[in-house]
């Protein structure tokens, strides 16, 4: 168990008032908050130890390399890679999955060849298929979505082939709140002789994650969505395809030697990371392991699962609101997607945020999920470890208001 409240004081930004309300901050899915002693982090570093990495030997220079290393060493620890080499910082998830698809992809794919994702996938991770596809003339296929909202294994077995190369899909999607099979697609993936990219941008701030557990090729997660700074991101690589592959920017310490005509890199992990990269974010990022792993990954995620609980059954119980997705709370995490009969969602967030509560409303960036599911957008109340029942209640009794003003023209 978690103390709640406890945790909460850590977030300053949580105590504040929206519209005249007390603020409920259920966006988490697109952003988290930062606690305190991130916050703090950032200051002191560009306070104190504002320098670039790997390049000097002065002092500053040198404590902010041995901090920067010292995230990536965290970060390793909180997936448990194997090594921190397999740990390349990046701007965020759509980098890391755009430097993928644009280095092995090339590298591995060839015409006639077939890359697997699913309808649920963010658009992160769709379009540096599509376009990858389009480049090197192969076939881009789907993975069905059972009628509650599940990855359709039996499909996953029809269209992962042996004329497949990769296999790309979300650990947790950012709008059915459900958690797919990993390591059942990976097995499936490395039996026709592809790779297995996870999108983990869902996962990795609400639940252990093992990517040797899951045998996962590839791993891609952003930091701002687990409490750390926004522009930092991580992709995990197993150190044999990350060799093998190409850097996709080029200058800065990803150098070795620099001839007239040709130039040589850098052992990995820094001959990915071009430039001056985002040091203080990274450190930061670093600050936010600590904070989550002090916390405990499995605490989150049964907090979370509690909520949910909680929560569910009273949506679901509203007239004329429709939740997406898996029906069981056991089977949600703590994404719950849903719509009212006969209300636009932005109108319907947009009258939870006069009631002080902050969801999200529209595709969510996942256009072909909500095509498949034939709904044109939908809100999104999403929770984490700061949000308590009494979130749950505001955000219901905000529905109810809204229900209410729309049918009357009065709350």
């Amino acid at each position: 168990m978690i103390n709640v409240e406890k945790i909460r004081q850590q977030f300053p930004i949580l105590f504040q008032e929206v519209n005249d309300e007390p603020l409920v901050y259920l966006d988490n899915a697109a952003t988290t908050q930062k606690p305190k002693a991130v916050l703090e982090q950032l200051t002191y570093y560009y306070e104190h130890d504002n320098a670039n990495v790997h390049r000097g030997v002065h002092t500053l220079a040198e404590r902010a390399t041995k901090e920067y290393e010292a995230s990536r060493e965290k970060v390793r620890g909180l997936i448990h890679a194997k090594e921190t080499a397999e740990i390349l910082f990046t701007r965020g998830t759509t980098t890391a999955l755009n430097w993928i698809a644009k280095s092995y992809g090339d590298l591995a794919v060839n015409a006639g060849d077939e890359i697997v994702i699913s309808y649920m996938e963010h658009h992160s991770n769709i379009i540096p298929w599509q376009q990858l596809a389009e480049r090197k003339g192969a076939t881009l296929k789907y993975i069905d979505i059972t009628p509650d909202g599940f990855l359709d294994m039996e499909s996953a077995e029809r269209q992962i082939t042996e004329k497949t190369k990769v296999v790309s899909v979300a650990h947790v999607s950012n709008v059915l709140g459900v958690i797919n099979p990993v390591k059942e697609l990976a097995e499936l993936a490395h039996k026709n002789g592809a790779v297995m990219v996870v999108d983990g941008a869902q996962a990795v701030p609400h639940m252990p994650v093992d990517v040797q557990e899951l045998d996962a090729d590839f791993y891609a997660f952003s930091g701002h969505k687990m409490c750390g700074p926004t522009g930092i991101g991580v992709l995990y690589g197993k150190r044999a395809l990350l060799e093998q592959m190409e850097p996709v920017e080029f200058g800065g310490e990803m150098i070795d030697f620099v001839n007239l005509y040709d130039s040589t890199w850098k052992e990995l992990p820094w001959k990915f990371e071009a430039g001056t990269p985002n040091i203080g974010g990274a450190i930061a990022l670093g600050t936010a392991v600590d904070y989550l792993t002090e916390i405990g990954l499995e605490n989150i995620h049964q907090h979370e699962a509690e909520i949910v609980a909680y929560v569910l059954p009273k949506l679901q119980a509203i007239e004329g609101l429709t939740v997406y997705g898996p029906q069981s709370p056991e089977e949600h995490t703590g994404v719950i997607a849903f719509n009212l009969d006969g209300l636009h969602p932005h109108d319907a967030a947009t009258a939870l945020d006069m009631e002080g509560v902050a969801v999200r409303a529209g595709h969510h960036c996942a256009q072909p999920l909500l095509k498949y599911l034939d709904v044109p957008a939908t809100v999104r109340a999403s929770f984490y470890l700061y949000n308590t029942k009494a979130d749950a209640d505001r955000l219901v009794e905000a529905i109810l208001a809204t229900k209410e003003f729309f049918q009357y023209g009065s709350i």
